[in-house]
């Protein structure tokens, strides 16, 4: 049996990351970076591509885990008849090169354990040679060379093409197992010490945590999303990935697999404001200063996504030797969506440098001539459809959400003239552009016979996105407007107590959509209801949603994209950012006067 999105945990040194699952088995990991190509690629196929799994022998699923107290280091324990085994899991902060530490402990009786360890690159694909090298194992194929110490002794190769280890711990004893990769055409990295690199990561962990300002109620799993937040930065530049994982589905055996390896400027308003708010100044630096250098350039050429580094190529491809998560095809690498107009991000990036700006971060050279560009380019071309936030693959349209954040880029550029009068900018022009989308929006986007906005000018569908239209000030939150908005899209996109993004079962929507199927309810956009509902003064009902939706989080507090009310399964891309922002924004909006520290 296939295990559930929910059942993985998160490990990973904010430059990678590798999901454990339940049964003690690593089963995705890229090496070195979130986005170059998976050594264990078993999460999208099977074990003939490759894993790691160390477990109790003849155990399936562990009895508990839990991560470390305000760390992202995993204790994973069995209970056998012969005794009590952990088996705890970190990817320490690297110095040079990316390490895979697991501890194993005997804590009662005598447990023989078995290690199965089968390396295969480029995403499953490729078979490595494995030698011997000072006793240790070592695996290359092309660029790719890992490096395998092992303190019970281990066997290679087989039939399998595996690397074996069965060993027996009493209780008291440790063993440890590292898993070194390196450029296969430079030498060996230093070694770490295993027991060490676990007790410097709890207390870097556990020092990095005890800075958040908040604590109020939920307050585990604000940390919880805070530290998987902190786990999907790409530390050398800042940028924060969507997901750690590619292609996992929205819809068991469905076609919406994409890849989530990747940073969405549309995440950047929400991400700064959850670090700011939390108390995470220099992180929200870091992601500010890659902000600034990914879109650094024309206007025109803005992305609505970029690699780790700022890359703008980011070609779609797929992988057809994957037989997909629960057999869901295809399995896709890169992204064709970075080729979108999305003019929305245009107001996300504006809106992210005035709230910069006004909360003090480090001032950066260039900066407004950068946004008053950005303002140059839309001014020029805000009434020219666009595929929308949800990235639609049916054509371009009058998405209302675009347009309301145009508004909020011009309001966002006349604001910072107004407290900055320093500054050189068309005041009135982006005043009266202001008052022309605004106008614009309420005449076309409205539909005053059920008092409510909808997806785009003229349709009939709504869309999720319009409960941010308070949030970001585009009309007040007890306009009837709004009030009837937010009751419209409850009524009609809710399912089970959560909230679609759009619909996907209506013909016309399937046109805008371009994709067959349909997929599970948004956990953000559950999160904008909880948030809109608070804000038109119904802080009970919110409350209520927010503990529903804090409920979702698996036994070690992790969040997808999405979640089928029918058969209580996470689904999408794991763990996913967008998910724990809107947690962390939630929470700290529902209870942040009872926990600001």
């Amino acid at each position: 049996m296939h295990p559930s999105i929910e059942d993985y945990a998160l490990i990973g040194d904010e430059q990678t990351a590798a999901l454990v699952g339940m049964d003690g088995s690593v089963d995705w990991l890229c090496l070195p970076r979130f986005d170059s190509a998976a050594c264990f690629a078993r999460l999208l196929g099977d074990e003939d591509n490759g894993y790691w799994r160390i477990a109790p022998v003849g155990a399936d699923r562990c009895t508990r885990r839990a991560y470390r107290r305000d760390t992202l280091v995993l204790d994973t324990e069995w209970e056998t008849g012969q005794g009590t085994v952990r088996v705890t899991d970190l990817m320490p902060q690297r110095d040079q090169a990316p390490d895979l530490v697991r501890v194993v402990e005997g804590l009662d009786g005598e447990v023989t354990l078995h290690s199965v360890l089968k390396l295969r690159f480029d995403y499953g694909s490729v078979v490595p040679w494995v030698r011997r090298s000072d006793g240790h194992r070592v695996a290359v194929a092309g660029p790719d060379s890992t490096w395998l110490r092992s303190e019970p002794e281990v066997t290679s190769w087989g039939e399998d093409f595996g690397t074996h280890a069965e060993f027996t711990v009493k209780r008291g004893e440790k063993v440890a197992f590292v898993l070194t990769w390196h450029p296969s055409h430079e030498p060996r990295p230093p070694l770490v010490d295993p027991y060490e690199a676990l007790r410097h990561s709890v207390e870097d962990w556990q020092a990095w945590a005890s800075r958040c300002r908040y604590d109020g109620p939920y307050r585990d799993a604000v940390v919880r999303s805070l530290i998987t937040l902190k786990a999907l930065t790409y530390a050398p530049t800042g940028g924060i990935v969507a997901a750690a994982t590619t292609s996992l589905p929205e819809e068991p055996g469905g076609v919406r697999n994409w890849d989530y390896r990747y940073c969405w400027l549309r995440d950047s308003t929400l991400t700064l404001g959850a670090l700011l708010a939390a108390g995470y100044q220099e992180e929200a630096e870091a992601w500010r200063n890659w902000l600034l250098r990914a879109v650094a350039g024309d206007p025109a050429d803005l992305q609505i996504m970029y690699g780790l580094a700022g890359e703008r190529r980011l070609p779609e491809f797929e992988l057809p030797w994957l037989s997909g998560f629960a057999g869901s095809t295809p399995v896709r690498i890169g992204n064709d969506a970075v080729n979108q107009l999305q003019l929305d991000v245009y107001g996300e990036v504006m809106d992210s440098l005035s709230l910069a700006r006004e909360s003090g971060l480090s001032p950066q050279p260039d900066v407004w001539a950068l946004q008053t560009a950005l303002m140059d380019f839309l001014r020029d071309h805000w009434r020219q459809p666009d595929e929308g936030l949800w990235e639609v693959r049916g054509g371009r349209r009058q998405f209302v959400h675009s347009k309301v954040m145009v508004w909020v880029a011009a309001d966002r550029a006349v604001r910072t003239l107004e407290r900055h009068p320093e500054l050189d900018g068309d005041l009135d022009g982006w005043r009266a552009l202001r008052e022309e989308v605004h106008r614009e929006v309420c005449e076309k986007g409205y539909d005053p016979g059920r008092n409510t906005f909808t997806q785009s000018y003229g349709s009939r569908e709504l869309d999720a996105a319009l409960l941010l239209i308070p949030r970001v000030g585009f009309l007040p939150p007890d306009d009837p407007r709004v009030i009837g908005t937010i009751d419209a899209v409850r009524e009609e996109l809710e399912h089970g107590g959560f909230l679609h993004r759009y619909s996907t079962t209506d013909s016309d929507v399937r046109d805008v959509d371009g994709l067959p199927g349909s997929e599970g309810t948004f956990l953000v956009c559950s999160f904008w209801l909880a948030d809109a509902l608070h804000m038109t003064g119904r802080t009970k009902e919110a409350r209520e949603l927010f503990e529903r939706l804090a409920g979702l989080a698996n036994d070690v507090g992790l969040l997808s994209e999405e979640f089928d009310p029918v058969t209580g399964r996470q689904l999408g891309n794991f763990p996913q950012a967008f998910s724990h922002i809107g947690l962390v924004n939630t929470a700290l909006a529902l209870f942040g006067e009872d926990g600001a520290g």
